[in-house]
């Protein structure tokens, strides 16, 4: 930084002689590194004004401020860092109380209080979309806003666990911001086309959250960054959208009458008169306690039942899985719901899984039924299954 000093007349130490100036050394406290810069309007010997610019090489106040802008920067650098991931942190931490309370309210039976929303708000959270794969989503979610929170506050004091370097933990923070955000963004689209004109205040803050997380972290990393890591975000958007979608497709099987809204319950009716063979064989399942679930919309279930018969069906221990009608998002009776249906008809005989329609000799052999006289009917009609599955393509 530079001094200036400015003089409007001659300065006591300096004199003339013979008309020309002389000047005094005296030391000065600065570098000889200066310059002078003269006018005059009069000539010399008159009121001259001089300016003299001068560098000093070790004076502290100008070290100090000739280096001032490079460390604020640096300091600013650092604290919008730790300011960002704590933003990221305090975020984190929102979403984990409030998943953890769903948690809680799912693990334990209990309703959830809704500020927002009321009934439907219940509705949503006891559907079938607040379970991926047997697991309850808010668990899932805390889990995801506990780590989360964890990395940010590692990554604003520079400790990372296990060794672990920066820029992995800076990757590791993205991903899992990236598969929150969307997570958030399939379920948004659920409550728009599912539930539309329901409220869930827990979803839509947890969505927000999620969100909020995300953007916070891609600013704080630097777009410059996330442009070079696209495809791995990418390929985690992927994973978490068809891992949904499988889980989702899996346990809500869409009715024959899709494009209905709503399917009211209605009983099945059978006909068909029963036989001999299918008497004794309900009468055998349910006495070693063996069970048939389905749905009342199911037409495989509607062709076990018709197998049996019309007394049959009625001996048989038979839950149905939506007894107060279907539509998407219905959350499945609770005796369905502990047994984990993963599609219907499914039985459950002496506990072993059967998943789809079941032929006399399957079921037969599965619970140790006795044919004693209709060990013949039995026989041919395992030798009728047998060819009609080697006929399929």
């Amino acid at each position: 930084m530079s001094t200036f000093s400015s003089l409007s007349s001659p300065p006591s130490s300096m004199v003339y002689s013979h008309g020309r100036p002389r000047r005094h050394h005296h030391p000065l406290p600065f570098s000889s590194s200066f310059s002078t810069q003269l006018k005059s309007n009069r000539g010399w010997g008159h009121g001259r004004l001089v300016l003299l610019k001068v560098k000093c090489l070790n004076d502290p106040s100008t070290d100090a401020s000739e280096s001032g802008p490079t460390s604020l920067s640096s300091s600013s650098s650092t604290s919008t860092g730790i300011s960002s991931y704590s933003w990221c942190a305090g975020l984190g931490g929102l979403g984990f109380l409030e998943t953890a309370y769903l948690t809680y309210s799912k693990l334990t039976g209990s309703e959830a209080f809704c500020p927002i929303g009321g009934g439907s708000c219940s509705d949503i959270l006891n559907s079938n979309y607040a379970v991926v794969y047997g697991i309850p989503l808010p668990l899932i979610g805390m889990v995801a806003y506990g780590a989360a929170t964890f990395l940010a506050l590692k990554l604003a004091t520079k400790d990372l666990p296990f060794g672990m370097d920066e820029i992995n933990g800076e990757l590791l923070l993205l991903g899992t911001t990236t598969s929150m955000a969307t997570t958030s963004a399939y379920l948004l689209y659920i409550l728009s086309t599912q539930y539309p004109g329901a409220s869930c205040s827990y979803c839509l803050v947890s969505i927000l959250l999620s969100f909020s997380l995300f953007f916070t972290t891609t600013k704080t990393l630097g777009w410059q960054k996330i442009r070079g890591e696209v495809g791995l975000q990418l390929c985690i958007a992927g994973l978490v959208f068809a891992a949904l979608s499988t889980s989702y497709n899996a346990t809500l099987p869409p009715p024959e009458k899709f494009g209905e809204k709503f399917l009211p319950y209605t009983p099945t009716e059978i006909k068909a008169p029963s036989s001999p063979l299918a008497l004794k064989l309900a009468t055998h399942l349910r006495a070693i306690g063996a069970k048939m679930y389905g749905a009342f919309w199911c037409s495989h279930c509607l062709e076990q039942k018709q197998m049996f018969g019309r007394e049959a069906a009625k001996v048989l221990d038979y839950v149905e899985c939506y007894p107060e009608g279907f539509k998407i998002g219905t959350e499945l009776g609770k005796e369905c719901a502990k047994v984990k249906i993963e599609g219907f008809p499914m039985w459950i005989i002496n506990g072993q899984v059967l998943k789809g329609y079941q032929e006399f000799p399957d079921l037969a052999k599965a619970s140790g039924f006795e044919a004693g006289e209709f060990s013949e009917e039995l026989a041919k009609l395992a030798k009728q299954a047998e060819e009609a599955n080697n006929i399929q393509p």
